[in-house]
């Protein structure tokens, strides 16, 4: 008995010792904002009290997740007039992945996606 319980704790340590090893490989080599690819833009207006939340749980579900190729994401303010873009801002400092820009600067770099 006490050789099935060993067996099964490092089997599940061994595991955990390579999801950790994976994140770790994950975070420092796919998190950095890419200049192609696929962009995930969420447009905002007067979401003070919901920004952080959503943006925090759609993050872990990105980065943490088995969404593998989508690492850009844009968070365009749509001149909200609570504290919205100050909330996201701070996030962006946390997320390399993460960029908050106006609508009107969203829209260039969209339209100038072909230019590079």
């Amino acid at each position: 008995m006490e050789f099935i319980l060993n067996t099964i704790f490092w089997t599940l340590a061994i595991y955990g010792f390579f999801e950790i090893v994976k994140n770790v490989i994950y975070i420092f080599t796919y998190t950095n904002f890419q200049s192609d690819g696929i962009y995930l833009i969420i447009a905002v207006k007067n979401q003070e009290e919901k920004i952080e939340g959503f943006l925090r749980s759609s993050l872990f579900k990105i980065l943490y997740g088995k969404e593998d190729y989508l690492k850009n994401i844009i968070v365009a303010d749509l001149k909200s007039t609570d504290n919205t873009k100050e909330i996201a801002k701070k996030m962006e400092v946390e997320y390399e992945c993460l960029k908050v820009t106006s609508w009107k600067e969203c829209k260039e770099m969209i339209e100038n996606v072909n230019d590079n």
